[in-house]
């Protein structure tokens, strides 16, 4: 094995020009998959992590009679005294925080202007609110006894021409079924660089909100944040005795989990293409190489190689390339992700709805996904050394001595 590696070894120093340039497109093809899997990781990690942090939570605690697409405000189908579940659920070891939510369908305008938005009742000074606390762009978050005043994302604020101090008209739908509206003074602008959320949510102290949509003392949810995504199972089993309903965030984001394993799926095809392509630039190099060395092919069958020597040799030619061509790529690919990782990918607001987009995307390479794209490029590159090292241990020695040098 040796003396077939030095001799691969040799072979490929003929034309370091035409060997560098194979391992090179290799090396390219791998660093382009290496970068496409670090943006696909960074950005279903944000879309989970923005879901949950945002609007999931990792559990959230139900009426099971609740119907969130139809955003319901019929007093059964709502938490009844939520402060009071709040506080029971927040005592369990594992939950970081836990808080009362009502939600609540309707409609922001100002002159002619309007707007289809989500209101959300909160409590002000939950750390839950942490995320639309951060990033104030104007004003101040507004208090848990502020009757006139409420919070609009920038992005919201940006489409209607919006700034804190502003008057809006907000409608609301009631418990009743019925429309309410009210002027209020927008206190602060947020933004959690989400424009697919901050586009669509308002939000309002939860008394606030209770009072404005007739729900009376009770919260559409109770929004749970843990310690530890792991400790989710446990949560839920010392939840159970309860007579609501508990929702994972696994349940909770459903779309997003199943695009993130549609889009795993759909990405092996495309690496397999890509690696393809670079490896076509190994085939013809080693049947360039192959021709070349028809006469030298054919002494070594005179003298006593067997075919599946001969093919041996040029297996390990193509290995060789195929490790140089990784190297290189983990080189190139580590640098490339490396920038992405710091700065990110700006997308801007992209319209979607429904799934939280950030603006930003930051790649994640995974070391999974490192091992897993490397062995990949390496039995793809073996496998295209397969045709030229048949075609070389094919070769009869007579007419390979026949060859013309």
């Amino acid at each position: 094995m040796t003396q077939l590696i030095k001799m691969a070894f040799r072979n490929l120093g003929r034309n370091r020009r035409r060997t560098f340039f194979s391992a090179l497109a290799l090396g390219m093809g791998l660093a382009l998959l290496l970068l496409m899997a670090s943006v696909i990781e960074g950005e279903m990690d944000m879309a989970i992590d923005s879901a949950i942090r945002l609007q999931s939570g990792h559990l959230q605690v139900r009426a099971s009679t609740y119907n969130e697409s139809k955003t319901s405000l019929k007093w059964e189908d709502l938490v009844e005294n939520p402060d009071q579940v709040a506080a029971q659920i927040a005592a369990l070891p594992p939950v970081k925080v836990a808080t009362p939510r009502l939600f609540a369908s309707g409609f922001l305008s100002v002159g002619d202007e309007s707007a289809g938005v989500r209101v959300y009742g909160i409590d002000p000074l939950s750390e839950a609110n942490a995320p639309y606390k951060e990033e104030l762009v104007s004003g101040e978050f507004i208090t848990p006894d502020d009757r006139q005043g409420v919070m609009i994302g920038f992005a919201l604020a940006d489409k209607l021409g919006l700034q804190a101090g502003d008057q809006v008209n907000l409608s609301v739908n009631t418990s009743n079924g019925e429309v309410d509206e009210q002027m209020f003074t927008i206190r602060g602008v947020y933004t959690t660089r989400t424009p697919s959320f901050d586009g669509f949510t308002v939000f309002l102290p939860l008394a606030k909100a209770q009072a404005i949509t007739q729900a009376g003392n009770h919260a559409s949810t109770i929004f749970v944040l843990l310690d530890d995504t792991t400790q989710t199972d446990a949560v839920v089993a010392a939840l159970q005795g309860s007579h609501y309903d508990v929702l994972t965030w696994l349940k909770l984001n459903e779309l997003i989990v199943q695009t993130e394993d549609l889009a795993s799926s759909f990405m092996i095809f495309f690496y397999l293409i890509v690696l393809a392509i670079s490896a076509t630039v190994v085939i013809n190099t080693l049947v360039m190489s192959v021709f070349e060395r028809t006469r030298e092919i054919g002494i070594l069958s005179a003298i006593g190689m067997k075919g599946r020597r001969i093919m041996a040799l040029f297996l390990v030619e193509s290995s060789l390339i195929a490790f140089g061509g990784i190297v290189i790529g983990l080189i190139l690919g580590g640098l490339v992700v490396a920038y992405f990782t710091r700065y990110g990918i700006y997308i801007g607001n992209m319209g979607v709805t429904g799934y939280l987009l950030s603006e930003t995307i930051y790649a994640d390479l995974t070391l999974q996904d490192t091992l897993s794209l490397s062995l990949l490029a390496l039995v793809v590159t073996l496998l295209a050394g397969l045709y030229p090292s048949i075609l070389a241990a094919r070769m009869e020695p007579v007419e390979a001595l026949r060859a013309e040098k």
